[in-house]
């Protein structure tokens, strides 16, 4: 595509182009400039980010061999340059149209909320596939193009990868896109291209505040994907129990449909979808889920915990709003496996069950462990590190929780970044400190060693919480990354006591 074709279709109303040559193709947006070479018609980016400005490295991206600039100020360099107020956004949308636009092509659903993305995308993800269509899914775990999945770097990645995957997933027959919506995508435009079908909403808690500065600002960043990204006929699925919730469902009440795992019968009209659960075990849950017209199904799942009901709950009206049979639904949520690293069970052949869980808030540490013990024969035990550099004022919140729920505390390293371990762990302890109930509490700087002695601690009939990282693969120490699982952690230990242990 010429370069002026591009800036023709760029959805903008304040960008200007400088040195528009005719004969400047462009083929991908670029906004790495050690990614560019000459191979191909590279137009390079200049988004500021917190460390760096691209613009400072724009000379060196056209020294790779990009054959143009996207900027937010004209710069001195003889090659053709589009000018507009936002590069990030900017660049999401030319993306979208150097790869045809494929989120037209595709039925997309977004979730967004503090807790529960993860879960219910690979839920409603579930459900799609049950119907027998072929779906691709970018999340916090694996971006999935419908034909395979890599690891994920973030939540929601930039604009140009986003619009690369999303055109992967239609070459690879695709109807459908599951997406999960963070604040800082909805909030930089990295979203920008993309238009939503059905959007959910799970709650909203304290989290990103060294971003957003409040819990209104977070907020206003999450509505996005109802105000500005949703599209055409779009509907929605809101919690109800959640008091943002219920803002969202009184500003778009044309189109979004509540759901609740406390409200009657009656509430909303009738027009709430509820869940209930009717047995709950360590291994799994079966719940009730009811239908605004008063059908309702029963459906097993791997998942424990009411907030993983309420998940189960918002896939289910994803489902249903989508139009989905409600056969097909029950089937994807019964079919949908244990999530990684959310409350991924690890049951040892010594009696002990291990969950290992992303919960790094403090209302995510609530519910973990609350769920924990009303499910745990015996002792729970938790091993939580907070990181570095990110809402220090919940650290000492979450070790009183850890305190007041679990037997048996031990505070390690999670991603320290810029800052001592050992003072983060301070402050997880003067939380301790302060619980009227007095705990066991260890400090074991080292991940690894941690969670080795708090298995080793462990005695039939207990639970065992490995909290914080999830899923991730590395531990971030600042100027380096430290490759670690911490459930590939847990079976390297239950390999190692082969003779006492094994997993199934």
């Amino acid at each position: 595509m010429k370069v002026r074709e591009l800036f023709d279709k760029l959805p903008r109303s304040d960008k200007k182009l400088v040195n528009g040559r005719a004969d400047c193709e462009i083929t991908r947006v670029e906004y790495d400039s050690r990614r560019v070479s000459e191979k191909s018609g590279i137009i390079f980016a200049c988004v500021k980010g917190d460390n760096a400005d691209g613009h400072d490295y724009a000379a060196q991206a056209v020294s790779r061999g990009a054959a143009a600039i996207l900027c937010e100020r004209e710069m001195s360099i003889d090659v053709p340059q589009i000018i507009t107020s936002r590069t990030r956004a900017a660049m999401s949308e030319a993306a979208s149209v150097l790869y045809g636009n494929p989120s037209e092509k595709l039925t997309m659903t977004g979730v967004t909320g503090t807790n529960g993305k993860t879960t219910t995308a690979y839920i409603t993800r579930s459900i799609i596939r049950a119907s027998g269509a072929r779906a691709g899914m970018i999340g916090t775990i694996v971006y999935d193009n419908a034909a395979g999945e890599i690891f994920a770097e973030h939540t929601t990645p930039e604009g140009p990868d986003i619009q690369r995957l999303l055109s992967e997933m239609t070459e690879n027959g695709a109807s459908h896109c599951v997406m999960e919506a963070s604040s800082h995508g909805l909030d930089q435009g990295r979203l920008e291209g993309c238009g939503f079908d059905a959007a959910g909403f799970s709650n909203l808690t304290p989290e990103h505040l060294e971003y957003h500065d409040d819990m209104e600002s977070y907020f206003m960043a999450k509505r996005r994907l109802f105000s500005y990204y949703a599209r055409g006929s779009w509907k929605g699925a809101v919690n109800a129990d959640d008091a943002f919730g219920a803002r969202l469902l009184a500003e778009f009440s044309e189109n979004t449909m509540p759901f609740s795992a406390d409200c009657q019968a009656g509430a909303y009209g009738g027009l709430a979808y509820r869940v209930r659960i009717l047995r709950e075990e360590v291994e799994g849950m079966t719940v009730s889920v009811t239908y605004p017209d008063g059908s309702s199904f029963v459906a097993d799942s791997p998942l424990v915990g009411s907030y993983n009901a309420s998940n189960i709950l918002e896939s289910a009206v994803l489902g249903d709003v989508l139009g989905f049979d409600r056969d097909i639904v029950k089937n994807g949520i019964e079919n949908c496996p244990q999530v990684p690293g959310r409350l991924e069970r690890y049951s040892m052949a010594n009696g002990v069950t291990v969950f290992v869980d992303f919960a790094h808030s403090a209302d995510g540490m609530e519910q973990a462990l609350s769920t924990l013990k009303g499910l745990a024969p015996g002792p729970v035990r938790v091993l939580w590190g907070a990181g570095g550099d990110r809402t220090p004022f919940k650290r000492p919140i979450v070790g009183e929780i850890m305190a007041r729920l679990a037997d048996h505390v031990v505070i390690s390293t999670d991603n320290p970044r810029s800052e001592n371990p050992a003072d983060i762990a301070r402050g997880v302890e003067e939380g301790v400190g302060r619980c009227v109930r007095r705990v066991k509490c260890d400090t074991i700087l080292d991940r690894g060693e941690a969670i080795d002695f708090i298995l080793n601690s462990a005695q039939d009939g207990d639970v065992v919480l490995i909290a914080g990282k999830g899923p991730e693969r590395f531990i971030d120490h600042g100027t380096y990354r430290e490759p670690f699982v911490d459930g590939d952690h847990v079976l390297e230990w239950a390999r190692s006591h082969k003779s006492e242990v094994e997993v199934r």
